[in-house]
């Protein structure tokens, strides 16, 4: 595995202290801001391990060090009742332990056989929650629900190797405090270290961003009764299919984007009237061009229900999209600013491009360039993600620099999206359809072989025709490329992130793009 972690934990707490005295002169001198990756702890580790002459078998924990480092300044910000303290049971005295384990965990005796109820108590001290239990899973239902924001927890590098991952790609604030040795049993840990790290407490308060609230709040705002308040009184067919297409399935990324963009931005917990009219008009847009995406490719169903060309026919179908289409630019005038209009006409635009160059080449199928391809994910899906971020950041008072830093990210982030997405097509019992797909361009550009290609581009059945032996081989190379590319466009969406000095945003756009290119 690329960033497997190693085991070795430095053997006398002297030559802790000092490592983690070094770690914070290494990274305070690159005003570093969390989350980071695994590869950011990976190469920080590494460039530490060469520039000091340390022992490469302590990465492992030195990278669990250097994510300690820095969170500290978030942890520290959070009130301690937002804060839980993770113990693993090995920390008990096996011999003489009486506690019982129960679904939540280790109920302590307190017969003071061991270091737990001392920990328990600081925790109780001050205002924390504390839980002796196994693994970073063991929490995630208080954090997704905001019972805690921060997790302090105490685990060997062996236990660390499998839930740090989580930690670090959900963007939880957290510190991890490596047990001195593994062996589940008799564990001990740097006591002090624990304590000084749960004592932070700094005269700035964060406000984290609150998922499952704003979740709740799109929900709302798309719900029958306030979208027939937003939008034209629903009298006749049209403004009613309108509506039931917008408040139906989907997952609403773009307001979702928006409107969290603009949280974290402005820190205020409320949002004003013109966010909620952005959002379901980005919506709009998004729901318009997938009723006249579907006319386009004839498509009969969508989200496992009839398409609305399939349900009402074509005509009533290219009625709705363009009425969905009015409503958007409609809610962004109410809004007040003009920018808002020229940021979404100008992804209109750049959609229809993408579309447009898509439809020419499946009428007239020729031989693929990646940079073809490339150009029409940068207008048909790019703009998907960028629009909303950007319109987010107008929302919150604009800033230029920001725009720019997002349109990198998005651009890395839709490339990606979509490489991913026609890796996907032939990972399913699905036929693949012809189209200017990634994994067709790199077959079309490793082949010297002309009769190959112009029979590929010939197939009725394009899945069958690459499964045959003498095709597979090529099929295999054509996927290889395009996951390749597909990881280095994930590497350079989380890159865009180092320029984002705003934690709360950051840890927003790494775990949309952790969730986005699983």
């Amino acid at each position: 595995m690329k960033n497997k972690m190693l085991h070795t934990v430095p053997d006398t707490y002297k030559k802790r202290s000092e490592l983690r005295t070094l770690i914070n002169s290494f990274i305070g001198s690159r005003l570093l801001r969390p989350p980071l990756s695994m590869d950011d702890l990976s190469s920080l580790a590494d460039g530490m391990i060469k520039e000091h002459l340390l022992d490469p078998e302590i990465k492992g924990w030195m990278m669990v060090e250097i994510n300690n480092c820095v969170w500290q300044e978030t942890v520290s910000s959070v009130p301690y009742e937002k804060r839980i303290l993770l113990l693993p049971k090995c920390l008990s005295n096996s011999s003489k332990c009486e506690a019982e384990v129960d679904e939540l965990g280790l109920l302590c005796h307190k017969c003071n056989r061991c270091s737990i109820p001392d920990l328990q108590d600081k925790a109780d001290s001050l205002g924390m929650m504390s839980l002796v239990a196994e693994g970073f899973t063991s929490v995630i239902g208080l954090i997704e629900n905001r019972v805690v924001d921060v997790v302090i927890g105490v685990s060997c590098l062996e236990s660390l190797e499998k839930a740090f991952p989580l930690l670090i790609n959900n963007a939880v604030p957290g510190l991890a405090i490596p047990l001195n040795k593994a062996g589940c049993k008799d564990t001990d840990v740097d006591l002090n270290y624990v304590s000084s790290l749960m004592s932070m407490l700094s005269d700035t308060e964060v406000t984290l961003l609150d998922y499952n609230h704003l979740k709740s709040t799109i929900r709302e705002w798309f719900s029958t009764d306030n979208l027939k308040r937003l939008l034209s009184p629903a009298m006749e067919q049209t403004s009613q299919i309108s509506v039931d297409w917008l408040g139906g399935d989907g997952k609403r990324w773009r307001p979702y984007l928006l409107a969290a963009t603009y949280q974290a931005l402005s820190h205020d917990n409320e949002f004003p009237n013109a966010v909620q009219l952005a959002a379901v008009a980005v919506e709009c847009f998004h729901k318009a061009s997938l009723v006249h995406d579907d006319i386009q490719d004839n498509d009969s169903e969508r989200y496992g229900k009839q398409t609305v060309n399939s349900a009402y026919g074509v005509p009533v179908a290219i009625n709705v999209g363009d009425m969905l289409l009015g409503e958007g630019y409609r809610l962004l005038v109410e809004t007040g600013t003009m920018e808002l209009i020229k940021v979404a006409s100008e992804a209109h635009i750049a959609l229809c491009k993408g579309q447009g160059m898509e439809l020419e080449w499946s009428l007239s199928p020729r031989s693929l360039t990646m940079d073809f391809v490339i150009d029409i994910f940068c207008n048909k899906t790019v703009p998907a993600f960028d629009v909303s971020l950007i319109m987010g950041i107008i929302c919150s008072g604009d800033d230029l620099a920001l725009r720019g830093v997002l349109h990198k990210y998005s651009r890395a982030l839709g490339i990606a999206y979509q490489l991913l997405d026609d890796i996907e097509d032939f990972e399913t019992d699905q036929p693949v359809e012809l189209r200017p797909s990634s994994v067709l361009a790199a077959l079309c550009e490793q082949s010297a072989d002309p009769v190959f290609i112009e029979t590929l581009l010939q197939t009725e059945n394009l899945k069958a025709f690459l499964s045959l032996p003498e095709n597979k081989p090529l099929l295999l190379a054509a996927i290889s490329r395009v996951e390749q590319m597909a990881d280095n466009y994930r590497d350079e969406t989380l890159n865009a992130l180092q320029e984002v000095s705003n934690i709360e945003l950051k840890r927003l756009l790494f775990r949309v793009a952790k969730r986005i290119l699983k």
